[in-house]
């Protein structure tokens, strides 16, 4: 939607809380790996294909990732003449040491690290010697199992390079090196960031962004309602986190049709979950957590976030938009979505706790729609005397410091925790490893947040990820999600559609289906180009 091949301009965000982390190694929020390829190139990127799918295409690497027979070796050779933002030209060396350093950080800087980013490099690779670089362009990994979808892995943040002579860490997240088309310029932490171009970086080599702007800006800490009442005042394009409108807004833009022009309402990919921790109290009791998911009124869930526009019931884990989606639903909670409380006394009884019993919930106070889920939720668990208090917290510190770490988890007896999903890629593997998998409990940056571990789903997942058969994938994702279910640990509420406001200098708008998102590497501005410069003048 309104295309426009017109240079430069201020395209300015705003967002409530910060960035999860920039550095490449410790993100795992979808508008930090949306944002944050604008600043690096991973090897491999994703383009919007014409139905409107993301496809995989080459970004750093000149072509997706040659395999051997067996799926376990796996070369990418990187394009000529891609330099960083001080004019040296990104090598192999460097995006094998962005990966060592995320996957292996205590052999790079001799002490234990811990990351919040995904873990599949770990997992995957023989070890730290499972990369090689035998030139200056060319990368060769070597997995331990097979894996028939790696390229998914090479188009991860993990994969962005970072030349080691700059590794400024703990503090990388600060000022990381910009191999993409811009660098930054300013960045408070909670405030603000504003990126200038990379004078280094060539179009004829970025098949992926078009940078178009000659800045890019970000507002940062923002609440929930200003940031709706900046975006209709236009002192801002684009909600960076790309969640849509608060409700009483939602309300207003839908009823308004000047304002209804710039609304968009597609369907993310998100899901909006609740996790069951199984080692925290009662919650240890299969039929306890299920006794949880029979009472949940997903209904009044769902009107927390602006009810139909915002999305629809959920009952499976994976959405309608990843490979391996099969409707099914283990725990219905009636036909108007409210539950269904004779099961979850039923549950309670076969628990040993007819009387119910007390629990407390962690959500985002800062993020307002979340927090009003989370009194729901508290809300309908009465019904059935599960008294549960609900535990605010704030965005920025959730999964590394909070939910995400699950000494914290048990110290403070945290057995509920407010989620939200997307595919770390669009595939069941993607979507289901890092919530499902044992392997994949962390120490911080969990996200796990059940810590379900499941021999049996652990090994589907390790069949599933091995099979080159699309179809057979599949029917092996499905499964999981049964499996999953069955274990109570998650309970998925509401599939998400966003109702997205966007300002009217907002140009080149295209939904991304890979980071549930609009594309930020092709969005841009036109027109207002001296007013942009003046507004963001006066807000630093």
């Amino acid at each position: 939607m309104n295309p426009s091949g017109q240079r430069g301009g201020t395209l300015r965000y705003v967002r409530t809380d910060d960035f999860d982390s920039l550095d490449p190694a410790d993100t795992y929020y979808a508008y930090t790996w949306n944002f944050i390829r604008l600043i690096g190139r991973a090897l491999v990127g994703y383009a919007t294909d014409a139905e409107g799918g993301p496809r995989l295409v080459p970004d750093l690497a000149e072509a997706l990732g040659q395999a051997s027979e067996d799926s376990r070796t796996w070369t990418y050779r990187l394009r000529e003449g891609v330099r960083f933002e001080d004019g040296t030209p990104v090598t192999s060396h460097d995006v094998k040491y962005a990966v060592l350093r995320a996957a292996y950080p205590e052999q790079v800087y001799g002490t234990p690290v811990t990351r919040g980013g995904p873990a599949y490099f770990r997992q995957y690779l023989t070890g730290p010697d499972g990369i090689e670089t035998p030139d200056d362009r060319t990368l060769v990994f070597r997995l331990r199992e097979p894996f028939a979808a790696f390229d998914y892995l090479a188009a991860l943040p993990t994969t962005i390079a970072v030349p080691r002579e700059h590794d400024t860490y703990p503090e990388y997240h600060r000022r990381p090196v910009s191999s993409g088309p811009y660098r930054i310029s300013t960045y408070v932490p909670g405030e603000r960031l504003t990126l200038d171009r990379n004078p280094h970086w060539e179009t004829a080599t970025d098949p992926v962004r078009t940078a178009l702007p000659d800045r890019i800006t970000v507002r940062l800490g923002a609440s929930g309602p200003e940031v709706d009442r900046i975006l209709l005042d236009g002192e801002a394009d684009v909600d960076l986190a790309g969640v849509g409108v608060q409700p009483e807004t939602q309300a207003l833009v839908l009823a308004d049709p000047e304002l209804e022009r710039q609304v968009d309402n597609p369907r993310t990919g998100f899901v909006w979950l609740y996790c069951l921790n199984q080692n925290i109290g009662p919650l240890k009791n299969v039929h306890a957590r299920r006794a949880v998911q029979y009472a949940t009124d997903k209904a009044a869930m769902l009107a927390a976030y602006g009810g139909d526009a915002a999305g629809e019931i959920a009952t499976t884990l994976l959405p309608a938009s990843v490979v391996g989606y099969d409707h099914f639903d283990r725990y219905p909670v009636g036909p108007e979505g409210t539950g269904d409380l004779e099961a979850a006394r039923r549950e309670l009884a076969r628990a040993g706790l007819p009387d119910g019993f007390t629990t407390r919930i962690a959500a985002r106070k800062d993020r307002t729609k979340e927090w009003n889920a989370a009194l729901a939720l508290s809300r309908a668990l009465a019904r059935v005397d599960i008294r549960a208090e609900v535990v605010p917290f704030t965005s920025g510190d959730y999964f590394t410091k909070a939910v995400g770490v699950p000494a914290y988890v048990r110290e403070h007896q945290i057995g509920i925790v407010m989620f939200g999903w997307a595919a770390d890629f669009p595939d069941g593997y993607g979507f289901l490893q890092q919530i499902a998998d044992s392997r994949a409990i962390k120490e911080t940056g969990n996200q796990n947040l059940g810590e379900l571990a499941s021999p049996r789903i652990d090994a589907l997942l390790d069949a599933g990820a091995a099979t080159r058969d699309d179809k057979e994938r599949a029917r092996i994702w499905a499964t999981v999600d049964r499996a999953a279910m069955d274990e109570a640990v998650m309970c998925p509420y509401m599939y998400v559609k966003s109702v997205v406001f966007r300002g009217p200098r907002a140009a080149n708008i295209r939904m991304s289906p890979a980071y549930g998102m609009y594309d930020y590497a092709v969005l841009s501005v036109v027109d207002g180009e001296a007013r942009a410069a003046e507004e963001d003048t006066n807000t630093r």
